[in-house]
């Protein structure tokens, strides 16, 4: 199956994962004069895209690498007109909010206020509950962003196969040409993985991404009435996010556990009992929803974005963690600049395959 790239002067692109971040990988690339081809093994955006809570920014932001931050801040800044332009392609609204985020019971406020006012993040702070308010906190409704996305690839020409499980690839030269599916063969000048918590496992032929594995996170989803919650709160690792219908999301667990979407009473419990500790209101009614998804774990949350070093047609955007959705319009434009050759606005070596190698795992928190 060839690739619709024939009329176009760029390098034609496939990419593997129909994730946020392949697909804002997609877009970015599309936006620059790619034609772009999407390949998923199932459908589109429904593993940790779907499945994670949609703060855009770091939890407890202080407490990360500078590189995370650096990242994050850039994405941040241009998140609310990156949905704008993909909302312009698209019926779907991603349901984009800058509904602030309260942070209780800062065990270094100093540190805390120090970090937001070296970075330029507003804040405000309450010594006697130990709460950092950060008003300038947005949100977005993952399984919203993802329809949007999509739409807004394919309504610009790209296509995106679903079902379409990679099986193997084809060589020539020391390039990748093509990649084989259990629908047929598809071919293209240059690849990109963007394969989420599958990227450590690589394909027959080419190497898994470096310290990249599954981490699983259970969440529970309550149902209020609109507006009993209107900002983010955060306390001893559990967040509560409210959406504009009166949905509340809790969560969530962190958890080595392997490719495991069990869901777990226990977790359950404690995640209720916290959410409820928060949020007195929940503590009366029942969650409607417990899942669980798998994030692309990486040491320190840094994603991988670089060259595959056995290819140079072959490019990896993962490992994201936590922070896929936070991340995605940054990590685009890195992996394109890197792509075309362009200098990138963000050092890449804290990105680089051959940093990710260097880190090595010490917790999963």
């Amino acid at each position: 199956m060839a690739d619709s790239a024939a009329h176009t002067t760029k390098p034609a692109v496939i990419i593997l994962g129909a994730g946020v971040s392949g697909l804002s990988a997609g877009l970015q690339l599309q936006r620059r004069g790619h034609a772009v081809t999407l390949l998923d093994r199932g459908d589109v955006g429904a593993e940790s895209s779907w499945a994670g809570g949609g703060i855009l920014a770091p939890l407890l932001p202080w407490d990360y690498a500078e590189p995370l931050s650096a990242l994050a801040l850039r994405s941040m800044m241009n998140y609310a007109g990156w949905v704008d332009g993909i909302e312009s392609h698209s019926d779907t609204r991603a349901e984009y909010v800058r509904c602030g985020m309260e942070i209780q019971g800062v065990e270094d406020l100093p540190s805390a206020l120090d970090w937001c006012d070296a970075h330029n993040l507003m804040a405000r702070f309450d010594a006697a509950t130990r709460s950092v308010r950060l008003p300038d906190i947005a949100q977005v409704r993952n399984p919203y962003l993802v329809a949007a996305l999509s739409a807004a690839i394919q309504a610009q020409g790209g296509v995106i196969h679903t079902q379409c499980a990679a099986e193997a690839v084809t060589l020539s030269g020391g390039r990748v040409t093509g990649i084989r599916t259990n629908r047929g063969l598809f071919t293209a000048d240059r690849f990109v993985l963007a394969t989420g918590a599958w990227a450590g496992l690589g394909l027959p032929g080419v190497a898994g991404v470096p310290n990249v594995r599954p981490i699983r996170g259970q969440m529970l989803l309550f149902k209020l009435a609109p507006g009993v919650l209107d900002t983010i709160l955060y306390r001893k690792g559990l967040y509560l996010i409210p959406r504009l219908d009166g949905h509340v999301l809790a969560g969530s667990t962190v958890e080595d556990v392997g490719f495991d979407k069990t869901t777990e009473t226990a977790a359950r419990q404690r995640l209720h009992a916290a959410a409820a500790a928060l949020l007195p209101a929940l503590a009366s009614i029942q969650p409607i929803r417990h899942w669980a998804g798998l994030r692309p774990g990486s040491p320190d949350n840094l994603p991988i974005i670089d060259r595959h070093p056995d290819f140079e047609n072959v490019f990896v955007n993962t490992g994201h963690f936590r922070y896929g959705v936070t991340l995605a319009p940054a990590s685009a434009e890195l992996l394109a600049d890197l792509m075309e050759g362009t200098p990138p606005a963000l050092a890449p070596l804290p990105y680089s395959w051959k940093a990710a190698r260097a880190r090595s795992w010490k917790s999963t928190a």
